[in-house]
């Protein structure tokens, strides 16, 4: 039977069902409204069997250039039990062309690779894509594990750091409010410049902080009022997810990047939730950075497609060129930021 695919629009209980589902945070409420007000709609449904939700999936639909007309994303979705994986993406797959028009189906899973998962996501017609938002190749901590067993998975020298920055003066905690999460954009500005990686614009964080609420904490170092390093993650009730991070000149110093790390693991399993992922992993310094917390790596399922459109074998070949594109385009316009910010700072209102 081919579930039936039905709205959902309360908040609490959408949310209720994603805890249900063992769910990602990115297909919280909270989530779609944030990506709501930065260019994609949001289409919640239940995916029912009778009487029985065996289902739901948090869709972003992003408008695309004529005669594409749309893409439907799910990030870290689906949720449903391994057995009704199949029927789950037919029905959203459908709903998708039908509802949205969509040019295809792009699913990014939140399920190990070699999972159960796996064969029913090829058995429902999709393919494998390289088109990738979240990265498949991880680092994911057991939380349930205790702390000496956590710690005896990190290279020595991180045990050491965390250890001295918990006998610092460096007090570990939440973010309060507005004034608070200014400090962490600057600093946020200050490692994506020092590490070379683009963001979005300042009010895109705001809009997070203010919209997920509790489900987007961000655990700061603070020596005084002054913040030295944070961690911002999202978290449902199964699962902390990290977002961003950031560390100053002077929070280098002291190495409170690594006791920043430890207390966010610390205050997610106070939280409830039982795993903890680093978001993907790259070969670059901030990857080297997050592999000193454990010896392994995982691997989830990826980025799959299912074709909705005749249209599709012409989009998947223009997808790649147009996303390059971008990226050439945002790294010209940091540049040229680059070069006009020491302007904009040395002018004074009125001069």
């Amino acid at each position: 039977m081919i579930p039936a695919v039905v709205p959902c629009t309360d908040r609490a209980l959408w949310d209720e069902y994603v805890d249900r589902f063992q769910g990602h945070p990115q297909q919280l409420w909270g989530w779609g409204e944030t990506k709501a007000m930065h260019g994609w709609s949001v289409d919640r449904v239940l995916l029912n069997d009778g009487d029985n939700t065996i289902g739901c999936a948090q869709l972003l639909i992003r408008r695309l250039p004529l005669p594409f007309r749309a893409l439907v994303y799910i990030p870290r979705g689906p949720m449903c039990a391994p057995e009704n994986t199949q029927a789950v993406l037919d029905s959203l797959a459908g709903h998708a062309a039908a509802r949205h028009r969509g040019v295809a189906l792009s699913i990014e899973p939140d399920w190990d690779q070699d999972s159960p998962y796996a064969a029913a996501v090829k058995d429902a017609g999709f393919r494998s894509s390289t088109n990738t938002v979240l990265i498949p190749r991880t680092l994911i901590l057991d939380l349930s594990r205790s702390d000496d067993e956590l710690m005896a998975d990190m290279s020595k020298s991180t045990r050491a750091n965390i250890r001295k920055s918990m006998r610092s003066d460096v007090e570990f905690r939440k973010v309060k409010n507005d004034a608070e999460l200014e400090q962490v954009l600057a600093i946020y500005h200050e490692t994506a410049e020092r590490a070379g990686f683009g963001i979005h614009e300042d009010q895109y964080y705001r809009d997070i902080f203010r919209n997920m609420g509790d489900g987007s904490p961000i655990i700061g170092a603070f020596d005084g009022e002054q913040l030295l390093a944070f961690v911002w993650l999202a978290k449902s009730g199964s699962t902390a997810f990290e977002l961003y991070g950031g560390v100053s000149a002077e929070g280098q110093k002291q190495r409170v990047n690594y006791g920043v790390k430890w207390a966010a693991l610390q205050a997610m399993r106070e939280d409830g939730c039982g795993r903890y992922d680093f978001n993907g992993l790259l070969n670059d310094g901030i990857s080297d950075f997050k592999k000193q917390f454990a010896k392994h790596e995982n691997m989830l399922l990826g980025t799959w497609e299912k074709p909705l459109s005749p249209l599709y074998p012409a989009y998947a070949q223009a997808m790649p060129l147009a996303r390059r594109g971008l990226q050439t385009a945002r790294r010209l316009l940091k540049t040229a930021a680059g070069k006009v910010r020491p302007l904009i700072q040395r002018v004074r209102p009125g001069s």
